[in-house]
Order: structure tokens, then sequence, then C-alpha cells
């Protein structure tokens, strides 16, 4: 069963990278405050995710906080030196939290997790945004397919 429009969150301890390397960071206090804006990506460094996905949030980063988003986060099923990695590669900067779901477990407590063993993958997160306010899930936009039409920053701003 996966989450749905209305459900809370769940808390799960999930990893960033920071100065001071990996640091441990629950998602009720990276996404449980204000208006969060989550995406999530089959992985770090893959096409689709580096050259669409991920910069379409680092484009329109100013736009997604005049109206009033106040944390954008990004999660992939890796570890937090490879998200950190990918952050600085994309020049993320502080426009979006790079957040490293490494055992996969908040993407299994959402029920969004896919299975890429069929690509080498493993299990991994599908592709999805959604929006939360104050940790409760306001939209959820899954692709159903490759792209990025429903997960988006652009289909995001429309949703605001």
């Amino acid at each position: 069963m996966s989450i749905a429009v209305g459900d809370t969150i769940p808390n799960v301890d999930i990893k960033t990278f920071t100065e001071a390397g990996p640091t441990t960071i629950s998602t009720h206090d990276a996404l449980g405050s204000g208006v969060a804006v989550l995406f999530a990506v089959p992985g770090a460094f893959t096409p689709t995710c580096s050259d669409y996905h991920l910069p379409s949030y680092v484009l329109r980063n100013e736009e997604l906080r005049a109206k009033g988003v106040s944390t954008i986060a990004c999660l992939s099923v890796n570890d937090p030196f490879v998200m950190g990695a990918w952050g600085r590669d994309q020049n993320v900067g502080d426009s979006v939290l790079m957040l490293a779901d490494g055992n996969g477990e908040f993407t299994k407590a959402l029920g969004l997790e896919m299975d890429g063993s069929g690509f080498g993958l493993g299990i991994r997160s599908r592709r999805f945004a959604m929006i939360i306010e104050d940790g409760v899930v306001k939209n959820l936009f899954l692709e159903e397919g490759p792209g990025i039409e429903a997960s988006g920053a652009e289909n995001i701003l429309a949703a605001l």
C-alpha cells in the first residue's frame, strides 16, 4: 500500500551529506515543517535523473520558493557519498536538499519502491514527486512510464 494524499509522511532516519560528512536526519525534520516538495529518482547519475529531473528543480528553484515552498528535496536509494557527489556535479548548492535513502527504508515505508534488478539496480525508488504541507501529503505525482511529465518541476509549479 503506497502513501496517499492526506497521509502523514513516515518518520524514518535517512542521510544527507554535509561539510562534516554523512549526517543523519529524520524525514520529519527534513520535510515535516512548512511546504516541502520531495521528488524521488531511481538513481543518482542516471541519464534522465541527471539530464532532466534534478536540473528541472535547480532551474525552477526561485519560482518554487516564490510560491511558498520552503524545502525542495531530492530522494534516491543511494548512499550519502553518492548523493553528495551528485549534488556537487549538478551544482545544486543550497537549492535542493539531497537525501540518501541508502537502505530504501523510507522508500519502502512510502510504498513507492520498484524492482530495478533487471537493469542491475536492485530495489530503488519509483520516480515521483509530492507536495507536503507540515508533514502531510497534499499532492502526489507518480510517473507511470519513462520521463518526468508528472514529477518534474514544471508540473509541480502548475500544482502550487
